[in-house]
């Protein structure tokens, strides 16, 4: 008898159980008691080490017991022992998730800086260019440098460009108190701060990358490791060293200024295998030589737009093959101008690019960043450094940045006076020499860096001043461009990001109009006060 025959013969047979269930239904129901289970509970939790507060989340899946239970019957021993067996031999890294850490780095380059927050998922903080006293905290002589015949006229660049910096800061401050007034509700430290922090906007164009700053983090294990492995693959000395230092702070006693009492180490297991990885630095080898032979032919790089929102690649293999090669192109080539590269060549050569970014790829090395693709919206932005700086902070972007290089140079000493003081200062700094003294400096700094980077390139990094332009791409979904836009037009902020943010905006409305009718953007052109913060 088939499935339907059946099906057929049970519609019909009489319903004969239909009385019984219905009898049934109607008869008393018996009442019980409900059980007294536990009552809800919801909690914080302090003053437990990392690593053991990492065991007991992830008990959580392996027991019935309750967090503080947990951590009551748990020592440090156990949690190492625990870890080691989940998190390294059976490679649930999703654990090291459940620690997070905090940390201080001080005395560090902003270009360090720059790379220890180049992390999708990060948390921290960096000091202003706003509110630091840069020329008492001096600036960093990269190892490369140290003991060269470059090491004096390195430290004479630095010298004189963090002098420039404060001398040029004190300038502006004057010209700025000449133009505007203090109102009579405000007060006169207000006043001052108000007027120093808009000069100190335009000076910051002066510092080199090697002055010194700090950053504070809170970081999971997991992205800690990876931090630590990218930055031990770096080719700078001084982020290497960074690098160990902060894997070493993850395994002596803690820090604990309001505290008496002796602190374990953070992380003594989680981060003890964290080591340089060879994939990245195998790739860069392989694509640069790729990148050097393909893009040679293009003619020199497209810098017409501050903002170029591209042609999204129909193909992910294309967007990740213009990706690598962009990322690579010490030349500054535009996106734009690597996509029509890739496009043209044959699907042969593009595959084979494409595996020279995986045959390399360890059993624990998660793929590139190149190889995030399928994003319907990405801008190529150039933009002075210390701008590229503030917009690394949207980690939700997908962010390829070039290699640093003078190539692009800095920005114009009218523009950056225009738009940072407003006409009236500007023009009274201009008639008074100090965008000659601007643009002087600038100059300088890139000659001497040609000297030092006969010693060393990576060195002479260290000499670029952040008012000289790099190219970088972000990818984007449409919240996240909306968010950028409304967080970095508004008036408080740098005038230089607010004028990248609004070119995306306007790219935006030329190709999307209906996306951008929600968009609070604030055009930086409209009416400026500059004792609005």
């Amino acid at each position: 008898m088939t499935l339907s025959e059946g099906a057929k013969k049970v519609d019909n047979q009489p319903n004969a159980c239909s009385n019984e269930h219905m009898q049934a239904a109607e008869a008393p129901t018996t009442t019980t008691t409900r059980i007294d289970y536990p009552p809800r509970r919801i909690y914080s939790v302090a003053g437990v080490p990392p690593e053991i507060q990492a065991y007991a989340l992830a008990k959580y899946s392996r027991s019935s017991q309750g967090m503080l239970e947990s951590i009551q019957e748990l020592s440090q021993q156990k949690a190492e022992q625990f870890l080691t067996t989940f998190y390294f031999q059976y490679g649930h890294r999703s654990i090291a998730d459940l620690a997070h850490l905090v940390f201080g780095l001080e005395q560090i380059s902003i270009l360090a800086a720059i790379a220890v927050g180049d992390e999708a998922v990060w948390d921290g903080q960096g000091r202003s260019t706003r509110y630091q006293p840069f020329r008492k905290t001096g600036w960093h002589l990269p190892d490369e440098v140290r003991g060269t015949p470059g090491q004096a006229v390195f430290e004479r660049t630095a010298e004189t460009l963090l002098g420039a910096y404060e001398d040029l800061s004190h300038a502006l401050v004057e010209q700025l108190m000449d133009a505007v007034s203090r109102p009579p509700e405000m007060a006169d430290g207000t006043y001052r701060r108000t007027l120093r922090a808009r000069a100190f906007d335009v000076a910051r164009s002066l510092l080199p990358l090697a002055t010194y700053t700090s950053v504070g983090q809170i970081v999971s294990a997991r992205v800690l490791e990876r931090q630590i492995s990218r930055l031990l693959s770096s080719p700078y000395a001084e982020i290497r060293a960074v690098a160990s230092e902060l894997k070493q702070a993850c395994q002596t006693p803690a820090a604990a200024p309001l505290s008496a009492e002796p602190q374990p180490a953070v992380a003594p297991t989680l981060v003890k295998y964290a080591d340089a990885s060879t994939y990245p630095t195998a790739v860069d080898a392989e694509i640069n030589d790729a990148a050097w032979r393909l893009l040679g032919d293009l003619g020199e790089p497209d810098r017409s737009h501050t903002v170029e929102l591209v042609q999204p690649a129909s193909d992910p293999l294309d967007e990740i093959v213009t990706t690598l090669l962009y990322r690579h192109a010490a030349g500054g080539h535009s996106y734009a101008q690597v996509q029509m590269l890739v496009e043209g060549l044959n699907e042969r050569r593009r595959e084979e690019i494409f595996d020279l970014a995986v045959a390399a790829r360890g059993a624990r090395d998660d793929l590139l960043r190149d190889h995030q693709s399928g994003y319907a919206l990405i801008f190529d932005v150039l933009v002075d450094l210390g701008s590229y700086r503030d917009l690394h902070r949207h980690r939700r972007c997908v962010q390829i940045a070039q290699p640093l290089g003078w190539q692009h140079g800095f920005e114009r000493a009218e523009d950056v006076f225009t738009a940072g003081l407003g006409a009236q200062a500007a023009l009274g700094a201009l008639e008074a020499g100090l965008g000659e003294y601007y643009a002087e400096s600038l100059q300088k700094a890139e000659t001497a860096a040609g000297t030092v980077a006969d010693v060393s390139s990576t060195g002479a990094s260290y000499l670029l001043p952040l008012g000289y332009r790099v190219r970088c791409a972000f990818k984007m979904d449409f919240a996240q461009a909306a968010y950028m836009i409304e967080q970095r037009t508004q008036p408080q902020g740098h005038f230089s990001y607010r004028r990248v943010a609004w070119e995306m905006y306007r790219a935006l409305r030329e190709r999307y109009p209906k996306l951008a009718e929600p968009i609070r953007a604030v055009d930086p052109d409209g009416p400026f006060d500059l004792l609005r913060r």
